[in-house]
C-alpha cells in the first residue's frame, strides 16, 4: 500500500479560527510515528496487535475507528474549534511550543468536562464555553514540561501544584531546571518527585514566617484529626514495652497511627516520649499493642495524649540538586524539602548550597531513607536550628546513609528520636559537629563508618540532656563528646584525631554510666566523668590508646561508679588524676609519662593488675579512706616525678597499700619505690621484687591503726632509708635482700 503524504493546510485563514485537521493530514510520516509511539502509552501492545487507532481501515466495509488528531503545538491544539470537536476525541500533542519539544503527549477531549485549566494536564479550546477540556492521558507519569517549563524563567509553582493535587498521578518528572516563588504544603500519599538531577532555585520566593523550618519548597504533612484522648498511668511501664495502657481500648483500631507523648518533666521541652505510631493490636480492654518499643520507663502517674493522625505515606524526592540563597535568614532563605506526621518518606540524591533551614527536615515521621545526599555551604551554621543536612524530631526507624556535608552545621541530628541508623556519612569543614543528638531522650541509635565531629545529648537541661543505647562503630573525629546523661553508650574503633585550631580537639568524654569503648583512641585526651547513674552494665574501656593533656582528671570527681580499662595505654600522665571516688581498675595497661614528669594522683580505690607504670608516681589523694592495690605482676619503672613510685599527696586519712606480685625498678639510688612518712598507712608487700632505688616507710607514717606486712619479697640493691622495727603490727622480716 501507498501511503500519500501530501497535506492539506490546518492553519486558520486570517480572521478564521482554526479546524481540526483532516484524515490526509493523519498520513503524514511524523504523524503516523507518533500515532504508534501514542499506541503503545495507551497499552495497545506489541506490534502485532490491532491497527492502531487513526490508521486507514484494513476493507473496504471495514468500520473505520476513532480517529486520532495531530497537533504540533499547544495553541494548534486548542485554537480547534470546541464545536468541531466530538467528545471523546483523541490527540496527539507533539510538544508544547514545538513539535519534540518534550511535552508531547495524548489528550483526550471531554465535552462535558468543567475542570480547572492549568496549562498543562487540564487544556481547554480557546472559544470553550464553561464545558469541554483536553485532558492528559498518562500512565501515573507526568512532566513539568506539559506545562511548558523548559527552565527557570517561569515559575514552577502553578504546575506543581496542578501535579500534586491530581491523585491519579502518581510520579512527577523534572526534565530541566525549575524555579520556584511560593512555599508549598501538601497532604497527599503515594508519589515521587523525581528531578532528573536539575537544578531547583528559589529566586524571588516568598518570605517564611518566623522560626519555620518547614517553610520548605516541598512540605508534605498528614493530618491531625481532632481526635484526641488522654489516660493517666495506674501502674509503672517498664522501657522497652510495646503494650500501652489506655484508658479504653475500644476506642482504638488496628492500623490507625496516632501521635502519643507523655507530659513534661522539669524541663520545658523535657519528655521521654513522642513518637508517631501505630496501633498493632487490642491487647485487653485497657492496652493496645503499637509498633514501637518505648525507650526509658514511665512512672505512675504520668500522663499520656493520644491524638490520631491521618499521615501522608510513600512520598518520596529524588535526584535533585538545590541553591538557595547564600545570604538568606530565617524569612528570606529556603530548603527544599520537610516532612511532618509522615511514614514511609524517603529521599535520595538530594544535593544542596545555600540553604537556610535543614536540607530535609522531619518531625513525627517514621520508617524512612535519607541517602547519597549532601550539603555544601549553607547560609548559615550559627542560627539555632540552621545549617543541617537533615534533622529528625520525634522520629522512628530512619536510615541515613552515603551522605555528605562540607561546612555545614550538622550532618544528622536526631531530637527525641530512635531506633536510627546513620552509616558511610562524612563531613569536612566540620568544626560545627556533623553528628548530634538534642538530648532529648533520644534511645537505640546506631552510627557505623562515619567521619566528623560528634556530640551526644548537648543542648541543655530544658530537653532533658539525656540519651541511651547509643552504638558508634568505625568513627573518625576530632571531636567526641557524649558528657552528660548518655546510658550504655558504646564505642568501637572510634578514633579522636587532634586538629590544629581548634580548641578541645583530640579529647574524647564521655559519661560513666554503662559507657564501653574497645578499640578506640584520642591524640589529645580521655575525659571520663558521671551525670546519671541509670546502667547495669560496668564501665569498661578495653584495647585503647589515649594521650593525656597535662593537668587532666582522667575521671572526674564526680565520678561514683567503678571504672575499668583493660589492654588500654595511657600517654603523658603529668599531673594527671583519677579524681572521682569511684574505684578506678587498671588491668594490664601501661601508664606512662616523659622521664622525671608523671604523676597520676587517686581519689578513690585504685588497682593496677598486670601491665606497666613507666616514668609515673602513684598518688594517693583521696577524701575519705583509700586503697592503692598494685598485683598480677604490675611493674613500676622509669623515673617518676616527686623522685618515688608511690606515695601520698596529704596525710588525713588511712592508706591502704597492698603488693602482690610486683616489680619495682628504679633507676638510680635516688628514685624511691615508696616514699611514706606521715598518716595511717596499712602496708602489705608479698611476693615482690624491689630493684634498685630506696624504700622509705618510715616510723612516722605507722600512726593509729596503720600496720606494716614486708615479707617475702626480693630487694635488689636496695637501700633502706627509713624503716619500722619489727613489733605486734609490724612484720619486715623474711624478705631476701641481695
Amino acid at each position: 500500500m501507498t501511503l500519500d503524504t501530501t497535506t492539506e493546510p490546518t492553519t486558520a485563514a486570517p480572521g478564521e479560527a482554526a479546524q481540526p485537521p483532516s484524515r490526509r493530514n493523519l498520513l503524514r510520516v511524523a504523524g503516523i510515528a507518533s500515532l504508534a509511539a501514542g499506541a503503545v502509552a495507551l497499552g495497545s501492545g506489541s506490534a502485532h496487535a490491532a491497527p492502531l487507532a487513526g490508521a486507514l481501515p484494513t476493507g473496504k466495509n471495514d468500520k473505520p475507528d476513532a480517529e486520532v488528531l495531530v497537533a504540533a503545538t499547544v495553541a494548534e491544539l486548542t485554537g480547534w474549534k470546541a464545536k468541531k470537536l466530538d467528545d471523546g476525541t483523541v490527540a496527539q500533542l507533539l510538544g508544547h511550543a514545538t513539535p519534540g519539544d518534550g511535552a508531547e503527549r495524548l489528550l483526550r477531549y471531554d465535552a462535558k468536562s468543567t475542570a480547572t485549566t492549568n496549562g498543562g494536564t487540564v487544556l481547554a479550546p480557546s472559544d470553550a464555553s464553561a464545558k469541554g477540556r483536553w485532558h492528559t492521558l498518562h500512565t501515573g507519569t507526568a512532566d513539568f514540561r506539559w506545562f511548558g517549563l523548559f527552565g527557570p524563567d517561569d515559575p514552577a509553582d502553578d504546575a506543581l501544584d496542578a501535579l500534586v493535587d491530581d491523585p491519579s498521578i502518581t510520579r512527577i518528572e523534572a526534565h530541566t531546571d525549575l524555579n520556584f516563588t511560593r512555599r508549598h504544603t501538601f497532604t497527599r500519599s503515594n508519589l515521587e518527585l523525581d528531578f532528573g538531577n536539575h537544578l531547583m532555585t528559589t529566586e524571588g520566593i516568598e518570605d517564611a514566617g518566623q522560626d519555620d523550618p518547614f517553610a520548605a519548597v516541598l512540605f508534605f504533612r498528614g493530618k491531625v484529626t481532632d481526635d484526641v484522648r488522654t489516660n493517666t498511668l495506674t501502674a509503672t511501664m517498664p522501657e522497652l514495652r510495646d503494650d500501652y495502657e489506655v484508658a479504653d481500648a475500644s476506642r482504638f483500631e488496628v492500623g490507625q497511627w496516632y501521635a502519643v507523648e507523655v507530659n513534661a518533666l522539669t524541663g520545658r521541652w523535657e519528655r521521654e516520649l513522642q513518637r508517631l505510631v501505630q496501633i498493632t493490636q487490642i491487647v485487653d480492654a485497657t492496652h493496645v499493642r503499637v509498633n514501637y518499643k518505648a525507650g526509658w520507663s514511665l512512672a505512675k502517674g504520668r500522663t499520656l495524649t493520644w491524638t490520631r493522625v491521618e499521615p501522608v505515606e510513600q512520598v518520596h524526592v529524588r535526584n535533585l540538586v538545590f541553591r538557595g540563597r547564600p545570604d538568606g535568614d530565617q524569612y528570606t532563605g529556603s530548603h527544599p524539602i520537610a516532612y511532618e506526621y509522615a511514614v514511609r518518606c524517603d529521599v535520595e540524591n538530594v544535593h544542596g548550597v545555600a540553604t537556610f533551614w535543614p536540607l530535609v527536615m522531619r518531625r513525627w515521621s517514621t520508617f524512612f531513607r535519607t541517602a547519597g545526599c549532601s550539603l555544601t555551604n549553607p547560609a548559615s551554621v550559627t542560627w539555632g536550628g540552621a545549617g543541617y543536612l537533615t534533622q529528625q524530631i520525634y522520629c522512628n526507624y530512619g536510615h541515613v546513609v552515603d551522605c555528605h556535608t562540607t561546612n555545614a552545621r550538622h550532618l544528622n541530628d536526631w531530637t527525641a528520636s530512635s531506633y536510627g541508623l546513620v552509616e558511610n556519612c562524612h563531613g569536612d569543614g566540620d568544626d560545627q559537629g556533623p553528628f548530634v543528638t538534642h538530648g532529648q531522650y533520644e534511645h537505640d541509635l546506631t552510627y557505623v563508618g562515619n567521619s566528623g565531629l560528634m556530640t551526644f545529648a548537648n543542648s541543655g537541661a530544658a530537653w532533658g540532656g539525656a540519651a541511651k543505647r547509643i552504638t558508634v562503630t568505625r568513627h573518625v573525629c576530632s571531636w567526641f563528646v557524649a558528657r552528660v546523661k548518655v546510658t550504655d553508650l558504646t564505642l568501637e574503633d572510634v578514633q579522636v584525631i587532634r586538629k590544629d585550631g581548634l580548641a578541645g580537639s583530640g579529647m574524647l568524654w564521655v559519661n560513666a554510666d554503662g559507657v564501653q569503648l574497645r578499640g578506640c583512641q584520642a591524640d589529645d585526651t580521655l575525659i571520663i566523668s558521671q551525670a546519671s547513674a541509670l546502667s547495669k552494665r560496668p564501665n569498661v574501656i578495653e584495647g585503647s590508646r589515649f594521650a593525656v593533656l597535662p593537668d587532666t582528671a582522667i575521671t572526674q570527681a564526680n565520678v561514683t561508679n567503678p571504672v575499668h580499662l583493660v589492654r588500654t595505654t595511657l600517654n603523658g600522665l603529668k599531673n594527671a588524676s583519677f579524681a572521682g571516688k569511684g574505684q578506678v581498675v587498671l588491668d594490664a595497661c601501661t601508664l606512662e609519662a616523659a622521664e622525671g614528669e608523671g604523676t597520676v594522683t587517686a581519689s578513690g580505690d585504685l588497682t593496677v593488675r598486670g601491665g606497666v607504670v613507666r616514668n609515673v608516681a602513684i598518688v594517693a589523694a583521696g577524701a575519705a579512706e583509700q586503697t592503692i592495690r598494685l598485683d598480677g605482676g604490675a611493674r613500676l619503672e622509669g623515673k617518676p616525678a616527686g623522685g618515688s613510685f608511690l606515695r601520698r599527696a596529704k596525710a588525713d586519712k588511712p592508706v591502704t597499700w597492698a603488693l602482690d606480685g610486683v616489680r619495682s625498678t628504679a633507676p638510680s639510688g635516688d628514685t624511691g619505690h615508696v616514699n611514706l612518712d606521715a598518716g595511717i598507712n596499712k602496708w602489705s608487700a608479698t611476693g615482690s621484687t624491689f630493684a634498685g632505688g630506696s624504700l622509705a616507710l618510715a616510723p612516722s607514717a605507722l600512726g593509729g591503726d596503720s600496720y606494716a606486712l614486708h615479707s617475702g619479697n626480693v630487694e635488689q640493691g636496695v637501700t633502706r632509708t627509713a624503716f619500722p622495727e619489727d613489733g605486734d603490727r609490724v612484720v619486715t622480716t623474711g624478705n631476701l635482700v641481695v
